[in-house]
């Protein structure tokens, strides 16, 4: 018995794809595929222009250079996963491995939180100090709000990933999604969780919703300096400075709400619904803030048009 107990513990865990579609696994690879490798042109793309460009060499588009690795490093720590387990039928995951790969998720979700937060106090500098602009966002200066956005984020999530690698499990192995999750882990184990799961809650608290509140906070204070400005024109050309960004702040937090939303409220929807929302949430924002920036950034489709050798008179 002991022994049965034992291999339990040791035995690697089970990842899932989507429950009851196993058959339609390789179809659903495809469009999955397809966003993996746009997200990494796009933002792959993103970080070569703004090294590569001088004219992109300014705090806002590092604080972005910075929006495009995190993105990346979601990408990449979930989706080769997912797509071993949907092609191949990879399933099995080792428990270090499975902790490891929670940890970059949960951390770079909130670096990316940091990060749009960086970025809001980017577009306050510029538009309410725009003379302090260049003292205050030096280099050095932007370089340690990027250390310090990682390390915040490092930090905070380590607590509850040693206490994984102490657990025993010997419950079933198989996971909820194609991907390795605290939340999912922590349901396995034989040990009072209680820890696990008030921990983070307060991390999404004193983090998520305080960046949050903060970034509106500082667009409070922009909104009311713009509105003092006498030219319309010049209102106008403020504003439209902060648009990416504030396209990119809703379609995070958005997605953030909506996976809550379902996780918290959504006991009697299908299972199905919960797996398809963890993938929008991993993958919309990653997909779509190269779109947004490249659309809306004058200098970013400048930048875009000449690399592919195109006349920058057409953007």
């Amino acid at each position: 018995m002991s022994a049965v107990w034992l291999n339990n513990m040791t035995s690697p865990f089970l990842l899932s794809g989507f429950p009851g579609f196993e058959k339609a696994h390789h179809w659903i690879c495809i469009p999955l595929l397809v966003a993996y490798v746009s997200i990494i042109l796009g933002n792959g793309t993103l970080l070569f222009l703004i090294k590569d460009d001088h004219n992109l060499h300014e705090p806002m588009y590092y604080f972005l250079a910075m929006l495009a690795a995190t993105d990346l490093g979601v990408t990449f720590t979930t989706m080769p996963t997912v797509l071993g387990v949907l092609w191949s039928n990879h399933r099995q995951i080792g428990h270090a491995a499975c902790f490891s790969q929670a940890y970059f998720i949960h951390t770079l979700s909130i670096v990316e939180s940091g990060v749009l937060l960086a970025m809001a106090y980017d577009r306050f500098i510029a538009i309410c100090k725009p003379l302090r602009y260049t003292s205050i966002l030096t280099d050095p200066r932007v370089m340690k709000i990027g250390v310090g956005v990682l390390t915040r984020a490092g930090l905070s999530i380590m607590p509850i990933i040693i206490r994984l690698h102490c657990f025993p499990y010997c419950r079933s192995h198989v996971l909820s999604h194609a991907f390795c999750l605290h939340q999912d882990v922590i349901k396995l184990a034989c040990a009072d969780i209680t820890f696990n799961r008030l921990y983070p809650v307060v991390v999404i608290f004193a983090m998520g919703l305080l960046d949050f509140f903060i970034i509106v906070f500082s667009y409070v204070l922009i909104l009311r300096t713009v509105m003092g400005i006498a030219s319309r024109t010049e209102r106008a050309k403020a504003l439209n400075t902060c648009v990416s960004h504030v396209c990119c702040i809703l379609v995070f937090y958005i997605t953030v709400v909506g996976l809550t939303f379902i996780h918290r409220f959504g006991k009697h929807i299908p299972h199905v619904v919960h797996i398809t929302m963890s993938y929008i949430y991993f993958l919309f924002p990653p997909f779509m803030n190269p779109v947004i920036y490249s659309i809306k950034t004058k200098q970013i489709r400048v930048s875009v048009l000449r690399l592919f050798s195109l006349p920058s008179s057409r953007a």
